[in-house]
């Protein structure tokens, strides 16, 4: 068979509430999650061996091989599908390492979509829905990487939902925000009171209409993440000062940081204006939907 490819792309939080933590300490959130036209990229070469081979822009912060999601993910499903054809994973890093994206998560979920096409199953089926969230609690929503609302501790998708492509700029400035610290800045008790999800509707079809609702929910681990990383804030700045921005905010619980523009050429303009102030910043002019 010849070798197969998928891509993995970035994930992007345009709102995330914090509802409150179980008892077991994990936080229940509320999400509206899209992604990116910008991702890593992988490829499967089917055979009876399982390995993996990391390369790119990125691969120096991807960490050791045997803690890669691709790995985790393709070991699990061979555990839950006896038989299954493996191979060799080539992994292209192109997406910045533990900033908020989902890379690992995506990664992952790109590698069960090819392990269901070499071995020609469906990926909405068993297999996939069980192993999914014991990888990460991102994987669920990556699965399948269309627009959704996330709620839970990521398990719980609601059906893809319509919106208009965004024109956007990301931004990442190179600095870890370690997530238990973000939440930690929180203060949520395990066991206390959950607040109420917002109500589900329609998203507004019209860029206008969708940044103004955005406006009105926000990402509640913003200010804890600056807390952590006073960084977060200058990169915030920087990108609401660019010409035809129309919103700024971070996504999950950073450092990585977007701007939805008027139009993909101001995108653009913007983005190379912010790498050419900031050239040690991860830049890229993208759309999100």
């Amino acid at each position: 068979m010849a070798a197969l490819v998928e891509l993995a792309p970035a994930k992007v939080n345009l709102t995330l509430a914090v509802l409150g933590r179980r008892a077991d300490g994990y936080h229940l959130l509320d999400s509206l999650v899209v992604f990116a036209g910008v991702a890593d990229r992988l490829t499967l070469a089917p055979g009876p061996a399982l390995s993996l081979k990391v390369r790119g822009e990125t691969a120096a912060q991807a960490g050791p091989l045997d803690d890669n999601l691709v790995l985790k993910a393709a070991r699990a499903l061979a555990g839950e599908v006896p038989g299954l054809k493996l191979g060799r994973f080539t992994l292209e890093k192109r997406l910045p390492v533990a900033a908020g994206l989902g890379g690992g998560s995506s990664d992952a979920a790109a590698a069960l979509r090819l392990l269901a096409k070499a071995n020609r199953f469906r990926i909405a089926g068993a297999p996939v829905a069980k192993i999914a969230p014991m990888i990460g609690a991102d994987v669920p929503v990556c699965v399948d990487p269309r627009p959704r609302r996330m709620r839970g501790i990521g398990e719980v998708l609601s059906a893809p939902l319509g919106m208009p492509k965004l024109a956007a700029v990301m931004v990442n400035p190179g600095v870890a925000v370690p997530t238990r610290d973000v939440f930690m800045k929180l203060g949520l008790k395990p066991g206390g009171p959950v607040r109420r999800a917002a109500p589900a509707r329609a998203l507004p079809r019209g860029v206008a209409g969708f940044v103004e609702y955005l406006s009105k929910h926000g990402n509640d681990l913003q200010a804890p993440a600056i807390e952590v990383q006073p960084v977060v804030a200058r990169v915030l700045a920087d990108i609401r000062e660019s010409k035809d921005c129309l919103l700024a905010r971070m996504s999950g619980s950073g450092a990585t940081c977007f701007g939805i523009f008027a139009s993909p050429r101001a995108a653009s303009v913007a983005a190379r204006s912010l790498s050419a102030a900031q050239p040690k910043w991860w830049v890229r002019a993208t759309t999100l939907g």
